[in-house]
């Protein structure tokens, strides 16, 4: 009984912990595949080009954007991020799900095109939880911290036009919460009806 793949699109301010959800909830469901962005960023220490992301220069991205390869596209932080539009349609159409970590930019502009996927917001549990978590990373400068956090007041409010918001206080339970959306997601009756009709009167 084969199925459209799902996409499962997370979005989060910097520090809130969707990376980590995301990693993690890979590991619980078989079928559920990491969907690799391009980003004209440099790499962080221990990230790998083609499993983290896929790092190309701005030049070569705004190639693809002009190819119209992304199936969305947005600059954050001053840097580029996109999508392969091939990626997903293949996905979907040999039944993988995929669940995508970008930001409300790229979210939005995926609504726009696959309304039938999953719209997930990570919150922190406060705006100074987020401010600890982001020094501790150790990763950006003072500077970019301050970015990020004046940056997360907007992408906090984006959150109310989402499917499910789940707070990452604890951790643990944050990532049961997540794995609960997939399980009720995968028995969701619009995308179960079409092949259990071949089997039964429905």
């Amino acid at each position: 009984m084969k199925r459209e793949g799902v996409l499962y699109v997370i979005s989060a301010p910097s520090g809130a912990g969707k990376t980590s959800l995301c990693k993690e909830i890979i590991d619980i469901f078989p079928n559920l595949r990491h969907s690799v962005s391009y980003t004209t960023r440099p790499p962080r220490n221990g990230e790998v080009h083609g499993r983290d992301y896929f790092f190309v220069g701005k030049e070569e991205f705004d190639r693809m954007v002009q190819e119209g390869e992304f199936a969305e596209w947005a600059e954050v932080h001053g840097n580029f991020y996109g999508t392969s539009l091939a990626t997903l349609k293949e996905s979907r159409s040999e039944g993988i799900d995929l669940i995508l970590d970008i930001d409300c930019q790229g979210a939005r502009q995926l609504k726009g095109r696959f309304e039938s996927g999953v719209y997930i917001f990570i919150l922190p549990p406060s705006i100074e939880e987020l401010r600890r978590r982001l020094d501790n990373r150790s990763s950006d400068s003072p500077e970019v911290i301050e970015r990020r956090i004046n940056n997360a007041a907007g992408e906090i409010k984006e959150a109310r036009w989402y499917d499910y918001i789940i707070v990452n206080d604890k951790f643990t339970e944050a990532l049961e919460q997540l794995k609960s959306v997939l399980v009720a997601e995968q028995c969701r009756t619009t995308r179960l009806l079409q092949g259990l009709s071949r089997l039964f009167s429905i």
